[in-house]
């Protein structure tokens, strides 16, 4: 009878082991399949800020490093009761922390220099940033330049002091490419552009828009991607494109104060000369290669301060590509007027089923930052 009892007793806790060794590894795979990660643009290290938290002319390193104090308690909230992605379930693991350029301010009107800039940046979101994935590894940051970063180091049209300062782009360079490490910059020879697949999610890093030229490296990069992994793209520029980023197609193609252009991508103008025209050449570019590429599903970018989830049709409206636009802690065009607007992303991607919902935090919206505060919202399917 003893020997019964006691193999039934072995028996039970062996089962029950077992249950709750499925159970473990099931909330295991269920972390497996989420991504999670946080986005935000255009810090411009070397501005001031009018009024902050009760301060006058507030620096962006204590703006940003608000934010990032901000950011770093936002693991153990819950993402709200609503009808996207992980609804009301426990912030566990981010992935990443995606800035889409504008690190540096551009060196006018006295504003610092862009090595200043690049030293604050590292100081802020490279020391002060505590956030881990799940497996407790530190999370990573994914950082591209914007169009500011870009004419601190070739020159701009307008007086910079100095004239030319490439510290912020090779800043970003050897943090994004450590093994490729480089003390100069060359505008042809050091594009930052870069992709990472996390989690059956291929993300695409790009410099600035993608132009012909950053369309010629996508191109390679994508040949070994199936057309069922969903893909995702981040730059600095709006889809629209600005003339002025273009190679100045009048006279030598310099960068001078009569044309105005800015030269900040490979691509040479060809909707005319003038930087008030438009880029309907340009963006028909990218908006035929969205169509060979189905699986391009959402378009991240900054440049225009403040948070939009929009849908993009391109000159002749024959597409439609999800659009995340952020705001910027330093020239929001909405929270520079009202503080409480100033607002980061949080991205959530169910990869089995192929969703993703970006969900606006308003971080400083009161005075306790493990408080979180939500805006919008949108969810796409991918």
């Amino acid at each position: 009878m003893k020997f019964r009892v006691l193999l039934i007793a072995i028996l039970f806790s062996f089962i029950a082991g077992g249950n709750c060794i499925n159970a473990q590894q099931g909330i295991a795979k269920k972390k497996d399949s989420i991504i999670q990660f946080l986005f935000t643009s255009d810090v411009h290290f070397g501005l001031v800020k009018d009024k902050f938290k009760g301060q006058t002319n507030v620096t962006a390193f204590e703006v940003n490093k608000a934010m990032v104090k901000a950011m770093n308690h936002i693991q153990g909230n819950y993402l709200p009761n609503d009808s996207g992605v992980q609804s009301q379930q426990q912030i566990n693991g981010i992935d990443a922390l995606v800035i889409t350029g504008d690190i540096a301010n551009r060196m006018e009107n006295g504003v610092q220099s862009a090595t200043n800039s690049w030293q604050e940046f590292t100081k802020v979101f490279i020391d002060s940033v505590h956030l881990t994935k799940n497996n407790n590894e530190k999370t990573d940051l994914f950082v591209i330049p914007g169009n500011h970063d870009i004419s601190n180091a070739v020159g701009f049209h307008r007086p910079m002091s100095p004239q030319k300062d490439p510290a912020a782009m090779i800043g970003i360079y050897n943090l994004m490419f450590p093994d490729k490490q480089i003390n100069r910059y060359d505008s042809v020879l050091s594009r930052i552009h870069y992709s990472r697949d996390i989690k059956g999610v291929h993300f695409i890093f790009l410099s600035l828009f993608p132009d012909s030229a950053e369309r010629v490296w996508m191109e390679k990069d994508l040949t070994n991607i199936p057309i069922s992994m969903p893909v995702l793209l981040f730059a600095h520029s709006i889809p629209e494109a600005e003339p002025r980023f273009f190679q100045n197609p009048n006279g030598i193609h310099d960068i001078n104060e009569e044309d105005k252009f800015e030269n900040l991508v490979l691509e040479k103008y060809k909707d005319g000369n003038d930087v008030k025209g438009s880029t309907a050449i340009e963006q028909n570019g990218f908006v035929n290669f969205i169509k060979k590429h189905t699986n391009i599903k959402v378009y991240f970018h900054g440049h225009e301060n403040f948070t939009q989830y929009y849908s993009y049709s391109g000159p002749n409206k024959d597409i439609n590509l999800s659009c995340i636009r952020t705001d910027s802690p330093m020239k929001g065009r909405i929270s520079l007027k009202d503080e409480t607007k100033l607002a980061y992303e949080i991205v959530t991607i169910d990869t089995n089923k192929k969703v993703l919902t970006v969900r606006e935090v308003l971080w400083n919206s009161g005075s306790d930052v493990s408080n979180i505060q939500w805006g919008s919202s949108i969810t796409v399917h991918l």
